[in-house]
C-alpha cells in the first residue's frame, strides 16, 4: 500500500499545475495515494492556506506527507523545506503557510530542500512545485530519511497568530475565514459543548485555563449586528435568520440559515468579534 499524499495549493483546476505535480510523484513513486484537500485557496493567500491546513490535517492517517504550494515567493531567497512531525510530514516554502499546524506539534524537525539528487533538473525558477516539492515528497513516499534533503534548520518563518483576547467578560477576536457558503469562521476557539453550556481552551492565546459559559447568555457583536445565544446547529433559527453557533472545527461562527453571513453583515477577514459574557 503506497503512501498518502495530501495536496493543498491555490493552483485552481482550470490549468494542469496540479496534475503534472501528480505525474512527477507517481513517476517517482508509483504507489502514492493521492487526496486534493483543495485547490481553491486564493491565490497567494498564505494565511487562508495556513488555516486550511490547520483545521484539516489531523484527520489524515499517520504517515501522511503534506504537499502545501502557495508561493507568493517562488524563485526567490525563501528557502523550500520539509518539516516532520511524530504524526505527519509537511513540504512547502518557508513563508509561513505551514506556521498553525506545527505550532501544534510537540516537537518537529525541519530541512532546508538543498539536495538537487532528490529534485527535477532543471528547476524551473517559477514552478517549484512541479521540480523541487513533488519530487521531494515522492522521494520521502518512498521512504528517503529527511535528514538526507539538506541542512537541518532551527527556525522556521511564521504568522502572527489570529487575535484571540480572553477576559471575564469580553472575549475578542477576529474573522479568519468565510467559506464557500457564506459562514464566517472566528478566531474565538477551541469551543466544546457541556449540556447547555460551552467551554472555552484558547486555541491562540497562551497560559488561559478553560472557562465555561452559558451559551443562551453569550451575545456575539460583529460590524453592529448583535446576535443573541450561541446555538448547536443551523437549523435552530428559521430559514433566512442569523446565528452563531460553533462549526465543525470547534471555532465559533456566524450564519445565516440557509444564507450568507458575510454578505448579510457584510464582513471581511480580520473584522473585529466580540463575544460579551452576561
Amino acid at each position: 500500500m503506497g503512501s498518502t499524499i495530501a495536496l493543498l495549493t491555490d493552483f485552481g483546476v482550470k490549468d494542469t499545475y496540479v496534475g503534472v505535480m501528480k505525474a512527477v510523484m507517481c513517476r517517482i513513486c508509483p504507489d502514492a495515494d493521492f487526496i486534493d484537500l483543495t485547490h481553491a485557496i486564493a491565490p497567494q493567500n498564505i494565511h487562508e492556506a495556513a488555516l486550511a491546513l490547520l483545521g484539516a490535517y489531523r484527520y489524515f492517517p499517520p504517515g501522511t506527507i503534506f504537499l502545501v504550494v502557495v508561493d507568493p515567493g517562488v524563485g526567490s531567497t525563501r528557502q523550500p523545506i520539509a518539516a516532520q512531525t511524530d504524526a505527519y510530514t509537511f513540504v512547502a516554502p518557508d513563508n509561513g503557510v505551514l506556521s498553525y499546524a506545527l505550532a501544534e506539534a510537540r516537537d518537529y524537525r525541519a530541512v532546508e530542500l538543498r539536495e538537487a539528487e532528490f529534485h527535477l533538473l532543471p528547476v524551473s525558477q517559477t514552478f517549484h512545485g512541479r521540480d523541487i516539492f513533488a519530487p521531494t515528497v515522492a522521494h520521502l513516499a518512498n521512504g528517503i530519511a529527511l535528514d538526507r534533503l539538506g541542512p537541518a534548520l532551527a527556525d522556521l518563518t511564521t504568522l502572527p497568530l489570529p487575535r484571540l483576547d480572553v477576559t471575564p467578560t469580553v472575549i475578542t477576536g477576529e474573522v479568519m475565514h468565510i467559506d464557500h457558503f457564506g459562514n464566517i469562521i472566528t478566531s474565538i476557539g477551541q469551543l466544546r459543548w457541556d449540556g447547555p453550556d460551552l467551554t472555552l481552551q484558547p486555541r491562540f492565546a497562551a497560559g488561559h485555563t478553560p472557562q465555561s459559559f452559558v451559551a443562551g447568555k453569550l451575545r456575539v457583536i460583529l460590524n453592529g449586528h448583535q446576535v443573541e445565544g450561541v446555538r448547536q446547529s443551523y437549523s435552530a433559527v428559521e430559514s433566512g435568520e442569523l446565528l452563531a453557533l460553533v462549526g465543525s472545527s470547534g471555532f465559533l461562527e456566524l450564519a445565516v440559515n440557509q444564507g450568507s453571513g458575510a454578505a448579510h453583515l457584510k464582513a471581511t477577514i480580520g473584522d473585529r468579534v466580540e463575544v460579551r459574557v452576561s
